[in-house]
């Protein structure tokens, strides 16, 4: 939609230099001096980008329990894929822990966005703790999910990557009913009770193409197969990609903002490989390298669900410096809010204590 794309108007400080020197020089033979005065003509932002309605909900609930609890207020696991939102909710106040027995008996723990176990829950009730629930509602819907094709006697194909958090989750809701697949090899290697009694779900953050992909390779194998009333892949991550894909048609180089262990961070960093232009993932400014930047005349840039703006806006600092001007490519709009967990509708002497 390239309608969407607009110059923003604001100072842009450059380095002093002539305009048309070379990007690179030799130094010495054998080796390469990259010029800084070399200079990105565009850099061009993806709107929607950033931040998603469950991970502002998730921070949300840890800087409110903060103010509304009796310290310390333990967080298990990250509350989102971003140590530079885990490091500022240390500073503020927050514990975070591995697990459970790190937490007193009867203290107060957030679960993270990306859902728990049936098993944990049974550990948080076992221990009296006061459990405020950060689960993003899209994860909670697979689990219900989840609970409903088991208890019809259904296999369930859950799709998605071995390890992560909402993996976990999501197939101890029902453990001996769950199969997980990652790739088209795994479906082919699929083998199930009753193939007329399979269902598939998959985790929220994975790569729209490759979901359709593995999806149609279970339809291929098994006719019968059923899926949810409606596509599991999150709202936010759908529109990232949608909006990757639009700015690959018009940059050369597409910087990704997010952490290493983000899955739709990751899956940002495919998309755009697979558009056909050059991607690298950076978990903040100081991780651009200059020689990505050489022949590049505009630069696309993006972020992951867990990234905040603040990273972004460190970067896009970093490209006005040196001359770059910044548009926005707009996709679409976002409007999406999510209620916090009743834990916290309630007065601060009163929040709910498990039983």
């Amino acid at each position: 939609m390239l309608a969407g794309l607009s110059p923003r108007t604001v100072d842009r400080p450059r380095f002093p230099g002539p305009a048309n020197r070379n990007s690179v020089s030799v130094l010495t033979p054998g080796r390469l001096c990259y010029d800084p005065y070399a200079m990105v003509k565009k850099l061009i932002l993806a709107t929607p980008r950033g931040f998603c309605a469950g991970v502002v909900r998730a921070v949300d609930v840890v800087r409110i329990a903060l103010e509304a609890c009796p310290p310390p207020v333990y967080v298990r696991k990250q509350i989102i894929h971003n140590a530079y939102v885990v490091d500022e909710l240390c500073r503020e106040g927050a514990v975070f822990v591995d697990s459970l027995d790190q937490v007193p008996s009867g203290g107060t723990v957030i679960f993270s966005a990306h859902g728990v176990s049936p098993q944990v829950w049974s550990e948080a009730r076992s221990r009296s703790l006061n459990v405020i629930d950060a689960t993003c509602p899209l994860v909670t819907k697979v689990h219900v999910e989840a609970i409903r094709y088991s208890k019809r006697g259904y296999t369930i194909v859950l799709i998605g990557h071995e390890g992560h958090e909402e993996v976990v989750g999501t197939m101890g809701e029902a453990p001996e009913a769950t199969v997980l697949v990652s790739n088209i090899e795994d479906v082919q290697a699929l083998e199930v009770k009753d193939s007329g009694k399979i269902a598939y779900l998959t985790q929220t953050t994975l790569s729209l193409e490759d979901t359709r992909e593995i999806i149609a390779a279970l339809r291929q194998r098994f006719p019968m197969v059923q899926g949810p009333p409606s596509e599991d892949i999150c709202y936010a991550t759908q529109n990232r990609q949608l909006a990757v894909r639009e700015l690959a048609a018009v940059t050369d180089l597409i910087l990704v903002v997010g952490a290493s262990n983000s899955s739709n961070s990751n899956r940002l960093v495919e998309e755009a490989i697979n558009s056909g232009v050059p991607s690298h993932l950076i978990s903040d400014v100081g991780k651009i390298r200059q020689e990505w930047l050489q022949g590049v005349e505009a630069v696309g840039l993006t972020s992951g669900a867990s990234a905040p703006e603040v990273l972004v806006d460190q970067v896009v600092a970093y490209f006005e410096r040196r001359g770059s001007r910044v548009e926005d490519l707009v996709t679409r709009e976002e409007n999406v809010h999510f209620a916090l967990p009743p834990e916290l509708r309630q007065p601060p002497n009163q929040l709910h204590v498990l039983s």
